[in-house]
């Protein structure tokens, strides 16, 4: 009888394995990826076409070297980071080189990765010198026993891994330079000046059904005290999880923290069975209600690639297996 049945159980043990699968998995070749490079009060009537096209441009290359990883068959864990990088070296954005002045004028970088697959993550904050933290930080996850580090003791495991350091001048700029002179000279908050949030950010979902976040950032202007945003923290601006969902979030990083965003919005596609276009619009619903604002980047396992935003704009790009190609700035595009 053992011998009749041992096919069965063979073909049963398999069929289990498939339907364990993610979803996504299943579909042959199927992969997505969204990124972002910030949300806030971003008008045209602001904007000159020299840098409406600048900054396409530059979410056009952040996209496309993430995309590659992606239709080579690489991993979501590689192309989030590929597409990261480029931003965190364009001053263009608020993360790595032109990243925000502190009240005393340092620049303090935050950032964060998560591997939906295995749920490992890794962060970074209140770094100095360091030119891509998305790099430092996936190395915490991969190569240290823990998820955080922060400030100097991140620092000198960074000296420790090999990661490339840079002079505090190769990361100023003079218009962050000029914002947080205004700031204090005007007696404005980080806000008044920080009109939007040049955070920037990817999620990805690649042909194996895996999924992963990463968030890099410089933080708010005239930051005091050390003070630490949603970038770097896991659940609030990066969440991963293959059984739902990958997010990156930019914007009002108190508000982001207290919601929990990132994986409040996995759960509600997770546990409450939610569709990733509801769950997202209605967290950053309620971030608004409590009084914050920005935006959110995700990607689900059935591999859409969506965005949503209180603001007036979101630098933002996605591109998908099927032929969805293309970046955009303002709400109404």
């Amino acid at each position: 009888m053992s011998g009749f049945f041992a096919p069965l159980a063979r073909l049963l043990a398999a069929f289990s394995i498939v339907l364990s699968m993610p979803a996504a998995a299943q579909e042959n070749g199927r992969w997505s990826i969204a990124i972002h490079g910030g949300a806030g009060t971003i008008a045209r009537d602001n904007m000159t076409p020299e840098q409406d096209a600048a900054y396409r441009e530059a979410l056009r290359k952040a996209l496309d070297a993430g995309a590659k990883v992606l239709r080579e068959g690489g991993t979501a864990m590689d192309a989030i980071q590929a597409a990261i990088e480029p931003m965190e070296d364009d001053p263009l954005f608020n993360a790595g080189r032109g990243a925000v002045f502190t009240w005393d004028g340092d620049i303090e970088l935050d950032a964060s990765i998560m591997d939906g697959r295995t749920r490992d993550a890794g962060a970074i904050a209140g770094v100095r010198g360091i030119r891509h933290p998305i790099q430092l930080a996936r190395k915490v996850m991969t190569d240290s026993p823990h998820v955080m580090l922060s400030g100097e003791g991140a620092e000198t495991f960074a000296a420790e891994q090999g990661i490339e350091n840079m002079p505090s001048e190769w990361f100023e700029t003079e218009r962050r330079r000029e914002s947080l002179e205004r700031m204090k000279a005007e007696k404005l908050s980080a806000i008044d000046v920080d009109v939007k949030f040049g955070t920037v950010g990817a999620v990805a979902l690649d042909q194996d059904g895996n999924m992963a976040a990463g968030t890099s950032t410089g933080g708010m202007t005239g930051k005091r005290w050390g003070r630490i945003g949603d970038a770097p923290i896991i659940g609030a601006g990066t969440y991963a999880d293959n059984r739902s969902c990958a997010v990156s979030a930019t914007g009002w990083g108190e508000f982001f923290i207290r919601a929990g965003v990132a994986r409040m919005i996995c759960a509600r596609i997770d546990l409450g069975g939610e569709d990733a276009q509801l769950a997202a619009d209605t967290v950053i619903a309620e971030v608004g209600e409590m009084g914050g604002d920005g935006g959110v980047i995700v990607v689900d396992r059935s591999g859409d690639a969506l965005f949503s935003m209180n603001t007036s704009g979101m630098y933002r790009g996605r591109a998908t297996s099927e032929g969805l190609s293309g970046v955009a700035i303002y709400a109404d595009e």
